[in-house]
């Protein structure tokens, strides 16, 4: 269950445990902290992208180490046996995020919360600016699935033996190269090869949600990604290629696997 409806997480939020994992791009001058500590889900625990990602990496949203990632969980009260619920109030490429980072690092139910804070706040469903104290946990067993990621010498490899098709979730002006990178530092462009689906392209406007399985579908056909041969996302950072990871595990029952550089690795000058 990779998704659950708004309805299903107010009837179950005493079940799970939550994770409000909005980021901003700092364009948007928005603080995302700040709006947590104004409104969020009752019982969410705030999550930060920047502050969990790898610190030693040049690269941004690098995953951090398998040992970090435990002794963070244990931090947060979390259990191998609990279901995570995440949800993000940007446009559901920081929860895509932390969904695919837990399954990444072995745990088994991980959901990210469809139409995310948006459609909650626009149901108008109950947010509450108390921050609950949290119970910490002694241990947590991480099982890291080291084969759903990607580095620059397998993107490069594959370039040759074309073993993978390797799929682009930035806008199509920016994998064709027509714009330049919000990031200094990049040249205009994609990955020899690549394929492109705009992560948009997945969402319901008008909802925040995810597109229905048979639209999803159809987005892939449309793009020339065949969903029955390995594919490897990619974007320019390592999170809205999460999103396109969502959505093709909804239409194909399969792991996500990310490059986790992507192209603030692979496009720099």
């Amino acid at each position: 269950m990779n998704l659950v409806s708004t309805d299903w997480l107010e009837s179950n939020a005493n079940k799970v445990k939550i994770f409000d994992a909005s980021w901003h791009m700092p364009s948007s001058k928005r603080n995302a902290r700040k709006e947590y500590s104004e409104r969020h889900i009752k019982g969410a625990i705030f999550w930060d992208v920047d502050e969990h990602s790898n610190k030693d990496s040049p690269y941004p949203h690098m995953m951090s180490d398998s040992d970090y990632w435990s002794k963070m969980l244990c931090s947060y009260g979390i259990k191998n046996e609990d279901h995570i619920i995440v949800y993000d109030f940007s446009d559901t490429y920081s929860s895509c995020r932390l969904w695919f980072a837990l399954k990444y690092f072995g745990h088994k139910k991980v959901s990210v919360l469809d139409g995310g804070l948006k459609k909650w706040l626009k149901e108008k469903k109950e947010t509450t600016n108390n921050i609950e104290k949290i119970q910490k946990q002694n241990n947590y067993n991480v099982n890291e699935n080291i084969e759903w990621i990607k580095n620059k010498h397998q993107i490069d490899e594959n370039i040759k033996n074309s073993s993978f098709q390797t799929v682009d979730a930035r806008s199509r002006d920016r994998f064709e190269g027509k714009v330049d990178e919000p990031r200094l530092g990049l040249k205009r462009g994609c990955i020899v090869g690549s394929k492109n689906i705009p992560f948009k392209e997945c969402i319901d406007p008008k909802k925040n949600t995810f597109k229905t399985r048979s639209e999803l579908s159809k987005i892939f056909v449309e793009n020339k990604v065949d969903t029955s041969k390995p594919i490897v996302f990619t974007c320019g950072s390592g999170m809205t290629a999460c999103v396109l990871g969502l959505a093709y595990s909804l239409i194909s029952d399969k792991n996500a696997v990310i490059y986790d550089g992507s192209w603030s690795e692979y496009g720099k000058k």
